[in-house]
């Protein structure tokens, strides 16, 4: 590939990794600060100052879209709110990096069903074994509760994967991010007002809370959905794969929180099945192709 087509290539990329390394130590920064508030309080400040941001400089224009368009938008908004509270919720109950870990499984889970291969299963009995390593062998080292909360922040985050393309397609800019961003705020308001009560107005908390709506979502959200304009959808997801060994690195050097040899190996495993997985999708894709252009 020629030096400008390589570079061309990681543009995209480094968009995307530098998203995951923001979202994950400002989910670190957001598990300190929920010892000043609850968990859905976070996610409320969080996402009211990143849509009150976003509508600001954005300055989306509301007229001239089609009903799709806000279907669209709309569903991207309900996986925004819906992932932002159910991880926040898991990370207040289990360490960042098995949150994480049990989260990316949905991704994880629609990869090995849509690529319809044998081997397939074998990327899904990896991630199993990872995931029965990270439990402990019957989740008595994890909260259940927590894991649960985990596991459908990883159903979101796969709709998140694909309404967030989908909005990127039909939205000029970061207009679709904003106006998601605002409909998120206003389904997640009305939750953490009556979690948290007058710890919202508190301004340490307003200012720690819009540290992490920029880390957490205006940088990362943003850079994503410009790289999913040129990045294929696969390669996002291998990247996003990484998210469990970032978050486990913020975990340590953020919040203190060591994990076992077992539990390493745990987030290995998930992480090589996330990747393997994806591959294998990418070749199932490209063998359909190939007949088409012999």
């Amino acid at each position: 590939m020629p030096a400008g087509g390589s570079r061309r290539a990681l543009g995209p990329v480094g968009l995307v990794l530098g998203g995951v390394v923001s979202v994950q130590f400002g989910s670190a920064l957001a598990v300190n600060l929920m010892d000043r508030t609850s968990a859905l309080g976070v996610v409320a400040i969080r996402l009211v100052v990143a849509a009150a941001l976003l509508l600001v400089f954005c300055r989306p224009r509301l007229r001239g879209h089609s009903r799709a368009d806000w279907g669209t938008v709309i569903a991207f908004a309900g996986t925004l709110a819906g992932m932002n509270g159910l991880f926040y919720q898991a990370a207040d109950r289990i360490p960042l990096g098995p949150a994480v870990t049990l989260e990316v499984l949905g991704p994880l889970t629609l990869s090995v069903i849509s690529s319809r291969r044998v081997v397939s299963l074998l990327w899904a009995g990896l991630a199993l074994s990872g995931v029965f390593l990270l439990g402990g062998g019957d989740f008595s080292g994890l909260d259940p509760v927590g894991a649960a909360y985990a596991l459908g922040a990883g159903a979101m985050w796969a709709g998140y994967i694909v309404f967030s393309a989908r909005t990127g397609r039909r939205f000029p800019q970061a207009d679709g991010l904003a106006i998601a961003m605002g409909l998120a705020a206003l389904l997640i308001l009305p939750l953490g007002i009556g979690s948290a009560g007058a710890e919202l107005l508190d301004p340490v908390t307003v200012g720690l809370g819009a540290g992490v709506a920029v880390l957490s979502s205006v940088l990362p959200y943003t850079l994503e959905l410009i790289a999913l304009r040129s990045l294929p959808a696969a390669a996002f997801s291998i990247l996003m794969s990484l998210e469990p060994a970032v978050a486990a690195l913020a975990g340590f050097l953020i919040l203190h929180q060591t994990l076992g040899a077992a539990q390493a190996a745990a987030i290995g495993l998930v992480v090589a099945a996330s990747m393997g997985a994806v591959r294998t999708q990418v070749g199932a894709i490209r063998a359909t192709k190939e007949p088409e252009l012999g």
